[in-house]
């Protein structure tokens, strides 16, 4: 059999990390082998994230609390460095607290797992609330009321910041300068310039 027809075989024709059906393909978990028992049979929109080619949806990886407890090591492994991956946002680090790896999966799931934030890194990209790419040095204009902590003051709606500064490796957050302060604006509540 080959490497394809085994992970069809043993994963019941569905993506081994959410149960989609539609357009499967392999992906050979880091350091891959193109082995079957490195590799797990993926759904397209899982493949675009898992390669980098997406910004990871931490909403579509909710279905690692269930796939996480696959008997495939190389599906626990990818479901470990999925929730390092996420374990800012809360409900990932509770799963990942949870999931227990034995030591030699644990090291080869730390062994990817540079690779992989080197690839999220490379990934992040910072939009408005309208969901516009935004640059560094664009102009945006505040859609909301801001309290700005520790400064004494609110950011009014309807002010324009200019010449922002993107935060590195957080999409949700750029800096801008308001009323002389600089201060740290959640990508949310601004909508670039024309």
């Amino acid at each position: 059999m080959t490497q394809e027809e085994i992970l069809r075989q043993r994963s019941g024709q569905v993506c081994e990390l959410c149960e989609n059906t539609e357009t499967l393909t392999i992906y050979d978990v880091p350091p891959g082998t193109n082995d079957a028992d490195r590799s797990i049979l993926v759904c397209k929109t899982c493949f675009g994230q898992l390669q980098g080619a997406q910004p990871l949806d931490a909403n579509h990886w909710r279905c690692l609390n269930t796939s996480m407890w696959s008997t495939v090591p190389a599906v626990q492994v990818t479901a470990w460095r999925l929730l390092t991956r996420l374990s800012d946002h809360g409900w990932p680090q509770d799963l990942l607290d949870t999931l227990y790896l034995d030591d030699e999966m644990l090291a080869w799931a730390k062994s990817g797992i540079a690779d992989d934030e080197s690839a999220a890194e490379e990934q992040v990209i910072h939009k408005d609330s309208n969901g516009t790419i935004l640059a560094a040095g664009d102009t945006v204009v505040l859609i909301k009321d801001l309290d700005v902590k520790g400064a004494g003051f609110t950011a009014k709606r309807g002010t324009a910041v200019k010449g922002i500064v993107l935060v590195e490796g957080n999409a949700g957050q750029i800096e801008g300068r308001i009323n002389g302060q600089q201060i740290v604006i959640l990508t949310q509540y601004v909508k670039k310039s024309a």
